[in-house]
């Protein structure tokens, strides 16, 4: 990878200084021309120096280019980020590229010894830096890097570090610079340990020769008198001197930006004088101005071009590596590519005959159409050298099949391939979807195929652990990904350090359009934003921080790691790129990015987690249940019950057709066959999307299908004459123009980029080949441009066809299972409260019933019954996994006799306090026959059995207390006696443990009320918007109120109500906020009206009249009558007797056995309402309540 020949040029080019540089350096009376260049910069952090550089390594070169440098060095700190990028895009603008690094060194001199204070500790480790002089310089050079991260304690919170052990033992081709003020030998002469100063030098000095030399900075205000000891130490012991300035950003006018980037890098503020500060002087200054300042000591200025001289280092692009997948193959590549084309032949052929037996042929073609497609496709693999690619992925994919984990069908364009299909790596026939080859693998340009593979999210780690396994630890990888500060993040973190008011900053936030996808940079929406200028007038502060912020937005904040990319290397990978440690991961990962790693010659697999793999997997475990086995591959295509379902809209749940929009589009086409579904997905896009209801009235002949010329009118049949796919642009070009579809792939290529000198060439070749095959010149160019429209909006059919199968298997098992496929759906989106409410209206839509969390009953995961789902205990909110585990497993297959017998079987550690609490409110010990208040309010006590329990279980004495059911008579919980909770209490509990209402919704009382008031529910309401009502009635019950200003400084609200049918939002301005704040708490049932309007992102509400429930309902009821058996209720009723009305309130006391009735009525008249009479009825003894 690093090699000398490529360099020799750019070595002679430094030798002699370009003709033009040194024409500019006689006119500038730059010092004599056998001196140029005159300086060389040896010390710049670029931007890959995280949180330290802000240096783009894009400024960096532009800035050496206009300064004339002939060459230029990166020394980022104790990293090679940069290494590869900086190394081609320098020698693409004629700049000789030095590859360093600053490494942190430990001197291994015991220093760190007794004499180190506590603060002392927290100084960091001097460094040095050390350069690539030759290409096994180089190699030396990334294998320290790597093992600086990967050699060190994972647990440690050290920086990554080198150990001078590690230089001793070998650093050939390397050259070394002492570090400055910063590095060890500075340091211990600044301490006042001169001996120790020359230990060092000479201790480096024996391990790199004649290649080490001390280095000088000459920052404003710098230590003249340590700079002379160090010249003096230098002459001492014969080391050349080197004159270098540590650069961390362009120019002096970007001090004040990267003073606030090292704040942010600190945690701290500007104005604390205690944090690291640079000067103004670490800038990127230009050669004179480096001659000037080293003048006095020429030999330390002539260094720097002797070391550029002497590095003849350059890291380059490489080819693919791949690990050989039958084994060996160094000594003959031939034989071994051989083998791999043979065995990958006979695993395809194999696979095929498989394939054709179990599902069978696509209509219209024979078995020797499939057998002539697998020989051209495996020609191309086999001339292209890819068989161990394709060997590698279907190992990985078929190990996972053998072990149950579940794998996509396809996805991207590895489903055109038909060898693919045979070694089961996609689950699409390519012939059935007439799915091409060529736009996955094109022999006419040579790039690494790409297989993108999905796995069932909870074992995609599996099989990345077998990978490894295969190809040894040290050659499977992770790739690196560098965070940037996006605008908003940059403001948020300027405003911090210059302690601007958090509002003020959150304001100015908020100015920037939040779209993660697509982020507009700072200057654009200044730019397009009028009151950004409008808060710069009102506070001048905000100027300042909008500079800065710009001037920082871009640079890298952290390193991560890519979710799904993977590489495999042929060797260890610390011999082919730098490595990398994420402390998050075990995994080594590589330094160079995605973009760079395949340069770098490292192949990616891409291992991605698709949560519906599982959902499909989990439900088809639940129907094995009832002795039914799915086989998801070979399900019918063509089921009736499934297309009626989809032109139903009833797709919750269902793969990539859940969206409002989406339900509509399905509704509008009535889908009937698979290539229906295969279209939508291609079609629900940006700019596509204008198609879809020209394809639904295409397909039932409300609109006559336009033909663009006969010859292809077969090739969109199935898309009823839309252009849709990429690949119809590439057979139109193949039929009509006679293109290879190797080059029809280039064609579409060429038009999705629209380079013009590109068109314009193709447009020719196309026309004439067009006019060869009997089409008019201007039909040809008009079909060319509709081709170069479509090529830009097509959509990528063999994705789609892999996706279309899904969403198809996904709409399957909803139609058919439902209550296994809702219960899956629900168990894989255990946390997102708004998906379990949707799943749960579906169930109640379709008369399934969602049975309460129990402990009796209930699992960790939803469970199916006949007909019904049993809640998932951990999604209760508070549980948690470990406790629910822990209930299950001692549950076993006894159910808990009683609540005591629960308390004996727990361990309280385990089910602790909140664990109970949640339990409670959620109604999951309603199954021990107790009121849920009276639970809640006897908590201390069934905590304390459980512990007393427990105790006696670990000394083994729980029998001779009777705890444990033995001689003598059980204890029971003497739970005290409590008011029990108000409905609308008990239900607001129940929603704030679960996300909803599930046994009941407050609304629910209220009923009768709702009808005489014609309120609608949510779900009617939303109908009636889309149709184009603008107004409407709701009652809901409060969820959640926020408070947020608005941007002329008033208050606003944002409501969230829930009713039986769902949950919404609505908001309020200034004046009805004050006017109705104390009605919209949460937990209260209101009454609203709204007026509203249809926005793209949903249905936009506002509140313009509020009222209570209970007040309404009271105004309505005169007299409640409450029926008792005894006075023993009396006492528990009169509790909730509290507030005074207008209410008649009686007691009838039922005697003989109801022959006989005594009505008393109450002296004092009180507030009655549906909720009192609800909460009356729950009282223990009550027979009976009567509203009238």
């Amino acid at each position: 990878m690093a090699r000398e020949s490529k360099s020799a040029k750019l070595l002679a080019n430094l030798a002699a200084g370009t003709e033009q540089a040194r024409e500019r350096g006689k006119q500038a009376g730059d010092r004599e021309v056998g001196n140029w260049p005159g300086f060389v910069h040896l010390r710049v952090h670029s931007a890959y120096s995280l949180l330290e550089g802000a240096l783009p390594i894009k400024t960096l070169i532009k800035r050496a280019v206009a300064d004339d440098q002939p060459a230029l060095a990166i020394t980022d700190t104790n990293n090679l980020f940069g290494a590869l990028e900086f190394s081609v895009k320098a020698m693409e603008a004629g700049i000789q590229p030095l590859i360093g690094c600053q490494l942190d060194i430990d001197m291994e001199d015991g220093q760190a010894g007794d004499r180190r204070s506590h603060r002392d500790h927290l100084q960091k480790l001097p460094s040095i830096v050390l350069y690539a002089a030759t290409p096994d310089g180089y190699d030396r050079l990334v294998a320290l890097v790597s093992q600086a991260y990967l050699g060190g304690n994972p647990e440690s919170n050290d920086r990554p570090h080198v150990m001078l052990s590690w230089l001793q033992q070998g650093a050939e081709g390397l050259i070394a610079l002492t570090g400055a003020t910063g590095g060890p030998v500075d340091q211990a002469m600044r301490e006042g340990h001169a001996d120790q100063a020359r230990a060092r030098l000479d201790t480096l000095k024996d391990v790199f020769g004649d290649r080490l030399y001390i280095e000088l900075q000459r920052q404003n205000g710098f230590d003249r008198a340590h700079e002379a000891k160090m010249i003096a130490l230098a002459y001492d012991a014969e080391v050349p001197l080197v004159a270098t300035n540590e650069a961390f950003f362009p120019t002096p006018g970007d001090f004040e930006a990267h003073d606030a980037l090292m704040a942010v890098a600190n945690n701290a503020v500007m104005s604390d004088d205690r944090r690291p500060r640079l000067s103004v002087d670490n800038c990127l200054k230009s050669r004179a101005e480096m001659v000037e300042l080293f003048a006095d000591i020429p030999e330390a200025l002539e260094n720097t071009i002797e070391i550029a001289r002497r590095c003849s280092a350059i890291v380059e692009r490489r080819d693919p590596i791949l690990p050989r997948f039958t084994g060996g193959g160094e000594d003959d590549p031939a034989a071994a590519l051989a083998a791999e084309a043979a065995e990958l032949r006979r695993q395809s052929i194999e696979g095929l005959d498989k394939r054709l037996a179990r599902i069978g042929l696509a209509e219209g073609y024979t078995e020797a159409d499939y057998r002539e497609r697998l020989k051209v496709e495996l020609d191309i693999i086999e001339n292209m050298k890819f068989p161990g690619y394709f060997l590698i992925v279907a190992d990985f994919i078929k190990w996972a099949k053998d072990h149950d984990i579940p794998v996509g069908p396809g996805r991207g364009s590895g489903a055109g391939s038909l060898v693919a299909y045979a070694l089961t790596i996609t689950d699409v026939d390519p012939l059935r979807f007439s799915l091409l080859f060529e736009r996955f693998l094109n022999p006419d340009r040579v790039s690494m195929p790409d297989f993108d593979i999905d796995f069932c999210q909870d074992r995609r780690e599996e099989v990345i652990r077998y990978v490894q396994k295969k190809y040894g630890r040290e050659q499977v990888g992770q790739i690196i990904t560098f965070g940037s500060l996006q605008a908003r993040a940059a403001l948020r973190d300027v405003g911090r350090v210059l302690e601007m008011p958090y509002g003020l900053v959150d304001r100015i936030c908020k100015l920037v359009p939040n779209n993660p996808a697509n982020p507009t940079p700072l200057n654009k929406a200044i730019e397009e934003e009028p009151r950004f200028n409008e808060e710069v007038e009102k506070e001048p502060a905000i100027g300042r921080l909008l500079d800065i912020a710009q001037k920082l937005e871009g640079l890298y904040r952290h390193a991560s790691t890519h979710a799904a990319g993977i590489v495999i290397g042929d060797r260890p990978l610390s011999q082919l790129v730098p490595m990398y440690r994420d402390p998050r991961s075990d995994m080594p990962v590589t330094q160079f990015n995605m973009k760079w790693v395949e340069q770098a010659g490292l192949v990616k697999f891409d291992f991605l987690g698709l949560k519906t793999l599982t959902v499909l997997k989990t439900a088809v475990g639940f129907i094995a249940k009832r002795n039914i086995t799915i086989d998801l591959e070979a399900l019918p295509l063509d089921d009736q019950p499934t297309y009626e379902m989809l032109s139903r809209g009833e797709t919750v749940g269902v793969f990539q057709v859940e969206s409002a929009g989406m339900r509509k589009a399905l509704i509008g086409m009535r889908p009937d066959c698979i290539e229906d579904i295969i279209a939508l997905v291609a079609l629900y896009r940006p700019g596509p999307m204008e198609n879809i209801p020209v394809y639904n009235a295409r397909k039932h002949g409300e609109e006559e299908i336009a033909s663009i010329h006969p010859k292809i009118d077969d090739l969109l049949a199935e898309t009823q004459g839309v252009i849709v796919y990429q690949e119809q642009v590439m057979q139109i070009a193949q039929v009509l123009a006679g293109y290879s579809l190797g080059e029809a792939d280039l064609l579409r290529r060429a038009m999705g980029k629209k380079i013009k000198e590109e068109m314009d060439k193709q447009r020719v070749r196309f026309v004439e080949g067009a006019v060869e095959r009997d089409v008019s010149k201007p039909q040809a160019d008009m079909i060319f441009d509709l081709l170069a429209k479509f090529a830009n909006y097509g959509f990528n059919k063999s994705h789609a066809a892999a996706y279309g199968i899904v969403s198809y298997q996904t709409a399957y098992l909803k139609a058919h299972y439902p209550v296994e496929f809702l219960a899956a759906s629900m168990t894989l989106d255990m946390s997102n409260t708004d998906k379990l409410v949707d799943f749960r209206q579906d169930a109640r839509r379709l008369g399934i019933e969602v049975v309460a969390p129990s402990v009796q009953t209930s699992f960790r995961h939803f469970e199916t019954g006949d007909n019904k789902i049993y809640y998932a205990l951990a999604a209760i909110k508070g549980v948690g996994d470990a406790a629910v585990e822990h209930i299950v497993e001692v549950r076993g297959d006894e159910p808990f006799a009683s609540l005591e017998d629960f308390c004996t079987r727990i361990d309280p550690r385990q089910v602790n306090r909140r664990v109970l609490e949640s339990l409670i409110a959620a109604g999951a010990l309603d199954c021990f026959g107790h009121d849920r208040a009276m639970l809640s309010g006897g908590l201390d006590r069934v905590l304390g059995f459980a512990q007393r329990a427990q105790e006696n279980r670990i000394s083994g004495q729980s029998d001779m207390f009777g705890i444990g059911g033995g001689a003598g008579e059980a204890e029971t919980i003497q739970l005290p006696a409590t008011i029990p909770w108000l409905p609308a209490e008990k239900l607001h509990r129940e929603y704030q443990a679960l996300g909803f209402y599930l046994s009941a919704h407050p609304l629910d009382s209220y009923n009768d009320l709702l009808a005489k008031m014609r309120v609608q529910t949510w779900a009617d309401f939303s109908v009636a918007v889309k149709a184009g009502a603008t107004a409407g009635r709701l009652a809901g019950t409060v969820t959640s109120k926020q408070e947020r200003k608005t941007r002329t400084g008033n208050k606003m609200g944002i409501v969230a109500f829930s009713d039986s049918s769902g949950q919404y939002e609505a908001v309020l301005f200034s004046e009805g906020l004050a006017l109705y704040r104390e009605l919209l708490e949460p937990g209260k049932s209101i009454v609203i009206t709204v007026t509203a309007e249809e926005r793209p992102e949903g249905i936009g509400l506002r509140i313009q009249t509020a009222d209570s429930l209970e007040d309404r309902a009271a105004r309505g009821q005169s007299a409640l009558r409450v029926f008792l058996r005894d006075a023993k209720p009396l006492n528990s009723v009169s509790t909730h007797l509290k507030s005074r009305g207008e209410g008649q309130v009686s007691f009838v006391m039922i005697k003989d056995d109801g022959r006989r009735e005594i009505e008393v009525t109450l002296p004092d008249r009180y507030k009655i309402s549906p909720q009192l009479a609800s909460a009356l009825k729950a009282a223990p003894g009550v027979l009976d309540v009567e509203l009238v």
